[in-house]
């Protein structure tokens, strides 16, 4: 074969390859392509900032840094928690609300800043509308603790002695308004008893007076109940499920009110338009994160329960919350203190 012959044939057969190497090579880009933001760059394109809308050293706080840690590791850029406390956690989020949707800025929402807060005052979001749900992180059930000198030990103990003493029994709360004030509420309700509400400052404050029997019942967090010790005794926990934290405390629920439920909960968010490749990505990790042991060890410790889920059914039980908590707020008549 002449020089000339060979060199067109090494053309041709170029020429022949080369719709397969550009389709292996866009196959490649695309099935390993991250997702991008709205200015068209691979995300995470800078450092994330996760608002905590709470001071350090709460189990909010430790909790978004735990989460910040995993990210960090997971997407390689830094993540940073920003603390912005104020407003029963209403600042931070609304904060939040504000910033690009470009998945650069989460924010850790809870049971009173998207479910109670925006059916007490006005707030400067819609907790739905305003934002994209990623997970729930955590949950932590109310404990309906008693003093020791009431002669009642469960749930069907109480109702009965409450019926036969209308408005005789009274509670604590940490304040009008509040998860445990609403969470009685709404036992209240359920059980058709009649009992007198003490609203304190603080939840310190209240359960001092429970352990002291100035007050003879409180719903209250597992990690508040553990202050007190057996000063107090645990009837029931406001779960669906017992909490791992105290499996011996049976739940509402299974004490003759089936689907009863008060817990405060945690979870992370973004803004409603950030893109949902980037909404799945971060779901992905944090659901990682939190299934592993680390997070089982240094969370768990807190008194809470690891409980992530996906985006439509964070975003479902919001809306679920925002429902049940709105109609504690209309039928208990709470205002803010």
């Amino acid at each position: 074969m002449s020089t000339r012959v060979r060199v067109v044939a090494n053309i041709v057969a170029a020429l022949l390859a080369a719709p397969g190497l550009v389709a292996a090579q866009a196959t490649s880009t695309s099935s390993g392509q991250a997702p991008s933001t709205s200015s068209g760059h691979a995300y995470p394109s800078k450092p994330l900032r996760i608002i905590v809308p709470f001071p350090p050293g709460a189990a909010t706080d430790i909790t978004g840094r735990y989460i910040a840690q995993k990210l960090n590791e997971a997407l390689g850029q830094q993540a940073i928690v920003d603390n912005r406390p104020g407003a029963n956690g209403t600042i931070g989020l609304e904060l939040a609300a504000k910033a690009p949707p470009d998945g650069h800025t989460l924010v850790i929402g809870q049971t009173g800043n998207l479910a109670i807060s925006p059916g007490l005052t006005k707030v400067g979001y819609d907790p739905v509308r305003d934002f994209a749900p990623i997970s729930l992180l955590i949950a932590s059930p109310h404990v309906l603790a008693a003093h020791p000198s009431l002669p009642v030990r469960s749930v069907k103990d109480l109702v009965s002695l409450a019926r036969a003493r209308p408005g005789q029994l009274n509670y604590a709360s940490t304040g009008s308004g509040s998860a445990g004030h609403l969470g009685m509420e709404l036992l209240k309700k359920t059980t058709r008893m009649d009992l007198f509400h003490v609203p304190y400052k603080g939840a310190t404050a209240g359960l001092t007076d429970l352990a002291a029997g100035h007050v003879v019942l409180m719903f209250t967090s597992v990690l508040s109940t553990s202050q007190v010790g057996n000063r107090v005794r645990r009837l029931a926990v406001g779960s669906l499920q017992r909490s791992p934290s105290l499996p011996d405390v049976p739940t509402i629920a299974e004490s003759g009110y089936p689907g009863f439920e008060v817990i405060s909960w945690w979870g992370i968010l973004g803004q409603a338009a950030m893109p949902k490749e980037i909404v799945a990505r971060l779901n992905g990790e944090i659901v990682k994160a939190m299934a592993s042991p680390d997070a089982q060890k240094r969370i768990g410790a807190l008194g809470a329960d690891l409980k992530t889920n996906t985006p439509g059914e964070f975003a479902a039980y919001i809306r679920s919350e925002r429902a049940k908590w709105g109609q504690a707020i209309k039928d208990s008549g709470a205002r803010v203190d």
